[in-house]
């Protein structure tokens, strides 16, 4: 980083006295508060980690150096629970993203699709699979979501993040209710778990192999005994549809 970049040594000086008043904060919350899910303490939690991680950077930007501390993350991005104890029923709302690699499978796909489906099919739209919102709409209506995720390389798609959330409701909606706005309004303090799926957590998973590969053994031994050594799972959990994630499930 350059000079003219870097910060100032008062904005460091500036980013510890916020985090001196952010732990204090912190404290006078913990000692002040009416549960285990305090929202007090939860909003104190979050400026402490914000105040930390502003620090820890201006810190490392302007002296290059670090701090011991570690921000939790994961289990702790929900804001606390508060739907009821004895939902009478949920809903499961999911999002994942794809990119659409390559164009010509997805379009051979959803033509052999339309080819066995809508041939015969009277006023069917024969140029529905010649492109590829055409294609698309083909096979997300012909496949289950879950299929398609299990089989997207066929489809010449390739895997983004995805998440999946669980809301608890007081009672079931009525048919029709929130059709026109399905995924607005959604509180996330009656998320009940929640479950992500994201490149992001390969790649720290890699991080932590590349610092086991600092091993070496002599003459190609992997371990002790001539035994191979195992391979760790480097993953912070499962995912949806047992992909690589990291959980954030409430306990």
């Amino acid at each position: 980083m350059s000079d003219a970049a870097q910060p100032t040594a008062a904005e460091v000086r500036a980013a510890a006295e916020a985090v001196k008043t952010a732990l204090d904060r912190h404290l006078a919350a913990v000692e002040r508060r009416t549960g285990d899910d305090d929202p007090a303490v939860y909003e104190a939690f979050n400026e402490l980690a914000a105040a930390a991680e502003v620090y820890d950077e201006l810190l490392y930007d302007r002296y290059d150096e670090v701090t011991p501390f570690e921000i939790p993350g994961g289990d702790d991005t929900l804001p606390p629970y508060t739907g009821p104890e004895e939902p009478n029923a949920v809903s499961v709302l999911i999002r994942r993203d794809y990119a659409v690699a390559e164009p010509q499978r997805l379009l051979a796909q959803a033509q052999r699709v339309e080819a066995a489906e809508y041939e015969e099919a009277v006023g069917a739209d024969e140029d529905a699979a010649a492109t590829v919102p055409g294609a698309l709409g083909i096979l997300f209506g012909e496949f289950e979501p879950d299929e398609i995720a299990s089989r997207h390389k066929e489809f010449g798609l390739e895997e983004g993040d995805s998440t999946l959330w669980v809301t608890a409701a007081d009672e079931p909606a009525d048919p029709g209710e929130w059709l026109e706005a399905p995924f607005e309004q959604v509180d996330p303090q009656r998320v009940v778990c929640r479950f992500d799926v994201s490149a992001v957590f390969d790649e720290d998973a890699s991080d932590d192999l590349d610092e086991d590969d600092d091993l070496d053994f002599e003459d190609g031994d992997d371990g002790e005994d001539g035994e191979d050594a195992e391979d760790g799972e480097g993953v912070d959990g499962e995912g949806v549809d047992g992909g690589e994630g990291s959980p954030a499930a409430r306990r």
